[in-house]
């Protein structure tokens, strides 16, 4: 929505500079011109007052939300990756193993670009054995053992259910950047990992049925 509102109003500025005849002039304040903002899917359009205009464009600078997103979500993904590389040798199922590599191929190039923001923010990247208490959807140690030390259909319906968990926790993540971040690389990366794991989580839960 934000991306969207910044191509609008730009537009807006634009049409209005060529069709007075003078130079272009930047947006003041004081402007009275309406500024329409496009709604998330499902929702309607609505006109922003020139105050609501300005404190709906993202910022370019990250704040405090943004930083621990990024952070947590290298360490949750670390974590679905830990999960999915024992699949190829455990796990019965085809779909599972397919899952399993779908999983990897999303989410290792998300870790590289997460760990690249950091740094280009001058901001710690975690290290592989941070702490991890209280995040959302993350599997406990005795859960992962267990995981471990399991086989065929017991793997394959044991990590579904805690990739199902891992993946809500992560959509919960996203939902809170996406309401109190301000960075708009990171709400597009927070929109994406919402789609893509919801659609995940559907398919996964298919395949539990099938079990």
């Amino acid at each position: 929505m934000r991306a969207a509102l910044i191509v609008v109003m730009a537009t807006a500025v634009t049409l209005t500079g060529c069709s007075s005849g003078t130079s272009p002039q930047a947006p003041r304040a004081d402007s009275t011109a309406p500024v329409i903002a496009p709604g998330r899917p499902g929702e309607q359009e609505r006109t922003l007052s020139p105050a609501e205009a300005a404190t709906a464009v993202p910022s370019p600078t990250p704040n405090a939300a943004d930083v621990t997103y990024v952070q947590d979500m290298i360490v949750h993904h670390r974590q679905a990756l830990d999960m999915a590389l024992l699949a190829p040798n455990r796990a019965e199922s085809a779909k599972v193993k397919s899952l399993a590599d779908r999983i990897k191929a999303a989410q290792a190039p998300e870790i590289q670009y997460m760990t690249t923001w950091l740094r280009e923010q001058e901001q710690k990247v975690p290290d592989h054995h941070a702490a991890h208490d209280g995040m959302p959807g993350m599997a406990t140690p005795e859960q992962l053992a267990a995981l471990r030390a399991a086989t065929g259909e017991d793997f394959d319906r044991m990590f579904l259910q805690l990739m199902i968990n891992h993946h809500q926790g992560a959509i919960t993540m996203s939902e809170k950047v996406l309401s109190s971040g301000s960075h708009i690389r990171i709400e597009e990366l927070a929109g994406d990992v919402s789609v893509t794991q919801m659609a995940e989580i559907g398919r996964m839960r298919e395949m539990q049925t099938e079990l």
